[in-house]
């Protein structure tokens, strides 16, 4: 039997999370995710320190969007290391567009995976995010600035 290359594995849970949260499906998208699974989100909570604790937050995420989609894409995707793990680092922007397809709202985000694998998938088991701040107003600087430095777009729009 192959083994995946680290591409097609990086590649493989990329689809996974854009898909889960496309569809919404709460389910899907813990799936990926580790047991013990530690979390450092941009929002709200400083850490989430298993799975479990994080579903919540993601739970009502998907929830709030009601019948609008979010689509993922994912840009400047490195990628480091080998088995029995995996570092992951890309920019991830989040479009929600209406039932009619308008695009309504994006925003952009620096995300941070260390993967492992988990009988027969490859696990989130640190996801890490960031929003850089802005000196003079400390706001949270939702949209990158300045064009990607590696253009590797991973998949298309579900």
């Amino acid at each position: 039997m192959r083994q995946e290359t680290r591409d097609e594995i990086v590649h493989g849970v990329i689809e996974a999370y854009r898909q889960a949260v496309f569809d919404q499906d709460t389910d899907a998208f813990m799936r990926l995710y580790n047991p013990d699974a530690r979390v450092f989100d941009s929002w709200e909570t400083w850490s989430y320190e298993s799975a479990a604790a994080w579903r919540k937050s993601v739970h009502d995420w998907l929830s709030s969007l009601g019948e609008d989609r979010v689509r993922v894409t994912v840009d400047d995707v490195r990628v480091w290391g080998d088995r029995p793990m995996l570092v992951v680092s890309a920019v991830f922007r989040y479009a929600a567009f209406s039932s009619t397809g308008v695009e309504l709202r994006s925003m952009q985000n620096r995300l941070t995976w260390a993967l492992r694998p988990d009988g027969d998938s490859w696990k989130i088991v640190h996801e890490h995010t960031s929003l850089p701040v802005r000196a003079e107003d400390t706001k949270a600087i939702f949209k990158r600035e300045v064009p990607p430095t590696f253009p590797l777009r991973t998949g298309s729009a579900p």
